[in-house]
């Protein structure tokens, strides 16, 4: 088994949660207050994991191994998966759900492992996984893009004290529309359905151009390396482009819409280049990636879940010792 370079990770984690910043403000900004009230309940979760983990270890937390100078956040790595986890949940979960989602990607998909740079699964993606076959109906009631409501209601609906709030919140992805779809051509559904937007799923286009931007952020700070996002982004378009036909009631849908639907561009920039959990040479992040892009589109059109996103991400993990061992060793990028 290989042997990663040891660096420190706090910087980039800072930057990382600086990255999600424009996909917050994009999903604020279709979503409402969702997807904050989703942050408030996953960090605090996520702070009592890793505290709870530490005492049970007897590990002290020194001031020089803490981010933003707070021993409790360790080196940061909790926050960036409970943020990462929150921010691909649907903004209105209700809260339990996303407290059990956290504390079984902390403790299971981290702590279990021997904690930070163990892990060999994406915790944040483990959690996902697990409250989707879990929970699948709660994790289908995405809001109608578009539609405000006040912080009260918001509240409500996430901690479930309010009647009847779902059912008129809650609607039909664009990728869960089309999979189900079996009349109507693809001119059809972008014109008269709702979840559908210009190019890709409405809202969730301008969400993915935000986590894009978030992304090329982390490029050119050199947080993370292009290998795994070029590759995951490459696959799936070829994929799709390859699979694409045309406009009729049976199709798969096009390139671009699988580019800006679902969670393409937060997986792509934000999970895929996750550097536990991932490969460790530029090859084989490369290969992860395009792998990656091939999974999620197969789940998609022919699985059973309307996005494909998380499974196909802990598959790759499962692949990642042998892209190790057969793939030259890159360099890690520094901070």
């Amino acid at each position: 088994m290989t042997t990663r370079p040891a660096f420190d990770p706090r910087p980039s984690m800072q930057l990382v949660l600086l990255a999600c910043l424009p996909g917050l403000l994009a999903l604020f900004w279709q979503y409402g207050w969702g997807s904050l009230l989703q942050l408030l309940v996953a960090l605090p979760v996520a702070l009592v994991c890793e505290a709870m983990v530490r005492h049970l270890r007897r590990q002290p937390a020194a001031p020089e191994a803490a981010l933003f100078n707070q021993p409790l956040l360790g080196e940061g790595s909790a926050l960036v998966s409970a943020a990462l986890l929150a921010l691909a949940l649907p903004p209105y979960s209700p809260w339990w759900l996303t407290a059990c989602a956290c504390a079984f990607a902390l403790l299971f998909g981290k702590a279990l492992f021997g904690g930070f740079g163990q892990n060999p699964f994406n915790p944040a993606m483990l959690g996902y996984a697990l409250v989707l076959v879990a929970f699948p109906a709660q994790l289908n009631q995405w809001p109608t893009p578009g539609q405000h409501h006040g912080l009260g209601e918001s509240l409500q609906q996430v901690l479930g004290i309010g009647g009847g709030l779902v059912d008129g919140w809650s609607q039909a992805t664009a990728l869960d529309s089309l999979k189900h779809n079996d009349r109507l051509t693809i001119d059809e559904l972008f014109a008269g359905h709702l979840a559908f937007g210009s190019f890709g799923g409405r809202g969730a286009e301008w969400v993915n151009l935000a986590f894009l931007l978030g992304g090329l952020f982390l490029l050119q700070r050199r947080v993370i390396r292009w290998h795994a996002p070029a590759g995951l982004l490459a696959g799936l378009f070829v994929i799709s482009l390859l699979c694409w036909n045309g406009s009729g009631s049976d199709s798969n849908g096009s390139p671009f819409f699988h580019l800006f639907s679902g969670a393409t561009m937060l997986g792509a920039f934000f999970i895929a280049t996750e550097p536990v959990s991932g490969a460790a040479s530029d090859r084989g992040r490369l290969l992860f990636g395009i792998g990656t892009g091939l999974l999620v589109y197969g789940i998609r059109t022919w699985g059973g879940y309307a996005d494909g996103m998380a499974f196909a991400i802990l598959l790759m993990n499962l692949l990642v010792p042998a892209l190790d061992r057969y793939a030259p060793r890159g360099q890690e990028p520094q901070p």
